[in-house]
């Protein structure tokens, strides 16, 4: 019998059927998340295996090496290394490897929220991605070097796959070995993400994509994204916070002549003083064909000097890997175009994956 589907859930159904009990199947999803072989450990798999467990196991990894697979790696010069993995039914998403033992993952093929600064939401949504594809995610990376924080930024929003990135999650932060504020959960907001995180054993930090202060300007930006506004979203946000003790990453990118002016600078003050959360801004990746516009270094550096002064903790970023196209959704699209063939670039929303981990 092979793995029914792509869900955690069904690995474990898999295992006990094999005669794992939770022991033994701990035993083996540590192994499988943290890229060790199935042998590995101080105790001999034939002195604590169940020999049905032991007969099915070769075949049990082969499934879940089956789930996916790198299809190309992309290195770049800051030390990141983007990934484009290859699911089991021909659909690809993309990883990246990130400095000081980083990693962002997808956890949908392709995004329905559209944000219009974004690459990855073009197409809408292809799939979900189960929870078992997103560990593979993982496991595929820890294979190439250590992973110690894993972010959930990649292609896709998780509030609408929010049941199979919390198993994830909930795999990772146990088996896994991630340290539970080094898993991060990004949305654009949604109310069921404020309803189910606390309610978790394994509670994320949370990373926010604000990139307003302005309610009716957010919706241009973020044509499907939940009808929260902007003080809605902080508030549920820095009630998350305090509960947790891990600081909200507020995420914004910053446009030329759109979120860029001091009015916006006034209202990132009202939202945020106060707040226990940090203001990571990340200058829009220039796009052709696109009317938005990268405001100069200078005038960024100057927005987070002023917003320091003004008392919120600001952080400038540059995204990882640019100059291997490391904005979500720019390799798929590139891949899928074929050799030859044009691409539209990511704009710089949910992919620019360093700078809004925390890199």
């Amino acid at each position: 019998m092979e793995i029914a589907g792509r869900q955690v859930q069904d690995v474990r159904h898999r295992l006990r059927l094999a005669g794992a009990g939770p022991s033994h199947e701990r035993r083996i999803l540590r192994l499988w998340s943290n890229a060790l072989p199935q042998d590995a450990g101080k105790r001999r798999i034939e002195d604590f295996l169940p020999a049905t467990l032991r007969d099915a196991l070769p075949a049990i990894t082969s499934e879940l090496q089956g789930l996916a697979r790198i299809q190309s790696v992309h290195p770049g010069a800051d030390g990141s290394e983007r990934l484009l993995i290859a699911l089991a039914d021909g659909q690809t998403v993309e990883s990246v490897l990130l400095p000081r033992d980083g990693l962002c993952i997808s956890s949908q093929v392709g995004c329905a929220v559209k944000c219009v600064f974004c690459m990855t939401g073009r197409d809408g949504l292809v799939r979900q991605l189960g929870s078992a594809e997103m560990v593979a995610q993982v496991a595929l990376a820890r294979a190439r070097r250590p992973v110690k924080k894993v972010v959930f930024m990649g292609m896709g929003e998780p509030a609408h796959n929010l049941d199979n990135v919390l198993e994830a999650i909930d795999l990772l932060g146990t088996s896994g070995n991630i340290g539970h504020k080094n898993l991060v959960f990004s949305t654009v907001g949604d109310p069921r993400v404020f309803e189910r995180l606390p309610q978790e054993a394994v509670k994320p930090a949370l990373a926010l994509s604000l990139h307003t202060s302005k309610a009716q300007l957010r919706e241009q930006l973020l044509p499907r994204a939940p009808r929260m506004t902007p003080d809605e979203l902080v508030a549920a946000a820095e009630h998350y916070a305090r509960a947790t003790g891990y600081p909200i990453q507020y995420q914004w990118t910053l446009m030329e002549g759109v979120n860029d002016g001091e009015d916006e600078i006034e209202g990132i003050v009202r939202l945020l003083s106060g707040k226990y959360g940090v203001l990571n801004m990340i200058p829009f990746n220039q796009v052709d064909g696109l009317d938005f516009r990268r405001p100069s270094w200078e005038r960024a550096a100057e927005i987070a000097r002023t917003l320091h002064r003004r008392g919120i903790l600001t952080k400038l970023r540059q995204s990882a890997g640019q100059d291997v196209e490391a904005g979500c959704g720019q390799l798929r699209a590139r891949s899928l175009q074929g050799p030859g063939q044009g691409v539209v670039h990511r704009a710089g929303a949910g992919g620019d994956l360093a700078a809004r981990a925390g890199a």
